[in-house]
């Protein structure tokens, strides 16, 4: 993975040259990424990462790390609520949460997901839930599961002004029709999501998501769009990748998905100094003189 610092990146034009997903202008310091920024990065055949984040700590480190992109995911329902699934996730708790984000950021484009049940009502439905993301939160754009099937959501949202990032493949808000696979196997599967994805586009979104597909339906997907293609599980060819955090920093326990790596193991690191600490309480040697006041 090509390291990328608050100011400057290596590119395609060239050693240390400013991208244009940061603004073109020696980092973009002052703004934040935006989706025209996406789409100059996607012409100029740039990949860029993209995290979720849950709360401002994390979300700030990640922000100064360089990862343009936050998605605040109903990932949150696993990783962070303690829900089996994201199904449970409600707009209550998206808000809260992507407003953490945002105020623990000044670059990244903050995209918060619209929860299962506050958008498949109807457009809209999906406006006054995505009104309520942008204007209680401050998120610079949603993501909403579905191809055709959202297509008049995607519209109606698009034309009042908010960006929106639609999500293809396995979508887990279905997970209950669908179950956890690998989706497009098929030619009818593959031929439908090509469909969704092109739909999508053509009502506006700024880019497509697709989760747990073949590499290479992805990437015949990637070519045939204008707009970025965003992967998890989705090979290596789409425009950008996304990992849920605390998978790709080793905090999530259990057996992690195959498109998984980590990079660090903190999951290892915090219980180590959970330990160390009620040794030293236990034993007394916490607090010592250094910590205490007189």
């Amino acid at each position: 993975m090509t390291h990328v610092s608050p100011a400057r990146i290596t590119t395609s034009g060239g050693a240390g040259a400013a991208p244009a997903l940061y603004g073109g202008d020696g980092g973009g310091r002052g703004r934040r990424v935006t989706v025209r920024d996406l789409a100059t990065a996607k012409q100029r055949g740039e990949k860029w990462p993209m995290l979720t984040a849950y709360d401002s700590t994390t979300a700030g480190i990640f922000d100064e790390a360089g990862i343009p992109v936050l998605l605040v995911g109903d990932s949150m329902g696993n990783v962070h609520l303690g829900y089996d699934t994201t199904v449970p996730v409600t707009l209550d708790e998206m808000t809260i949460l992507s407003a953490a984000v945002v105020r623990g950021t000044r670059r990244a484009l903050v995209v918060g997901d619209l929860p299962f049940g506050s958008y498949q009502e109807g457009p809209v439905q999906a406006l006054r839930s995505a009104t309520r993301l942008v204007k209680d939160a401050g998120v610079g754009a949603v993501k909403l599961e579905g191809g055709e099937r959202s297509l008049a959501q995607t519209e109606l949202l698009v034309e009042s002004g908010i960006p929106v990032m639609a999500h293809l493949g396995l979508t887990p808000q279905s997970v209950n029709a669908m179950g956890y696979r690998v989706q497009g196997r098929s030619d009818e599967d593959a031929h439908r999501l090509v469909r969704d994805a092109k739909a999508a586009q053509e009502a506006g979104a700024f880019a497509v998501v697709l989760e747990l597909v073949p590499a290479e339906l992805a990437a015949e997907v990637t070519r045939s769009l204008q707009v970025p293609v965003i992967g998890i599980g989705a090979g290596p060819d789409t425009d950008a990748q996304v990992l849920v955090w605390t998978d790709m920093a080793g905090l999530t326990g259990g057996k992690l998905p195959r498109f998984v790596k980590q990079y660090a193991q903190l999951r290892q690191t915090l219980g180590d100094a959970a330990k160390a600490f009620a040794e030293d309480v236990g034993g007394a040697a916490f607090p010592a003189a250094e910590h205490t006041f007189h």
